[in-house]
């Protein structure tokens, strides 16, 4: 379980400030750990999510065998119990291309009843406005009018969404730019060292907005953030601690 403080702080920053603070700890490549852009925020101005992957796989263009279309409902958000916080649900659509919205108001509600952050689709999604109405944000690949005939194959199994694995109870962070997984084992310091590496970001910002055009400026400015950005990475990295 991660520490109430530790969600708070990693809820403070935008999904691309958590990409670049894991760049930090060299614990993985650049170009990976993130979905693509098949991935979208339905609701944009929504503050960043954070929690824990609840995975299922989604099917719409086929009848299944129970009449009832959430029947598996039940069994997933029981499995919610079983992550190691608040639950974001992650659906993989095995049709392509998309057959049925792999989710609506009464799914996304109960999953907000008990207690998931969030949802995170690569397929389609429908009823967004009321979904907005509930403050529940969504990730999808588009939107789609009907439900087709819903069914939920398996549950809490690795998927494949946007581009990469995502398993059962992996850490995520998403916002309007996208969204990210964080390795569990540098979370609660990726949110402490944040702020550290948004005010080494910041040198650079503040520089350019204070003298335009100034090349001179630009430069010591650069300078200063990279060697602010270099400290944290001695005090961080795990290729150092390895190399030790």
């Amino acid at each position: 379980m991660l520490a109430y403080e530790t969600f708070a702080k990693l809820r403070q920053f935008d999904t691309p400030t958590i990409c670049n603070v894991i760049e930090v700890f060299d614990v993985r490549p650049r170009n990976t750990g993130y979905m693509d852009r098949r991935i979208v925020a339905a609701f944009p101005e929504m503050p960043p999510m954070v929690g824990f992957a609840a995975t299922a796989t989604f099917r719409a263009s086929i009848a299944p065998r129970a009449s009832d279309a959430y029947a598996s409902l039940s069994d997933q958000v029981e499995r919610f119990g079983e992550l190691s916080g608040p639950a974001i649900v992650v659906f993989q659509d095995l049709d392509e291309p998309s057959a049925g919205a792999t989710f609506g108001e009464i799914m996304c509600t109960t999953y907000q009843a008990f207690g998931a952050m969030g949802l995170i689709t690569s397929g389609t999604g429908r009823d967004l406005e009321q979904v907005r109405q509930l403050g529940f944000p969504v990730f999808t690949n588009g939107a789609c009018c009907s439900h087709g005939y819903v069914q939920i194959p398996q549950i809490h199994i690795p998927i494949q969404v946007g581009g990469i694995t995502i398993h059962p109870d992996d850490l995520l962070h998403g916002d309007c730019n996208g969204v990210t997984t964080i390795p569990k084992e540098i979370a609660s310091e990726v949110a402490d060292i944040g702020a550290a590496y948004v005010a080494a970001e910041m040198v650079i910002i503040s520089a350019m907005r204070e003298s335009r055009g100034d090349f001179k400026r630009l430069n010591a400015a650069r300078a200063e953030s990279k060697a602010q950005i270099e400290k944290l990475r001695a005090q961080v990295s795990r290729a150092k601690r390895r190399a030790n």
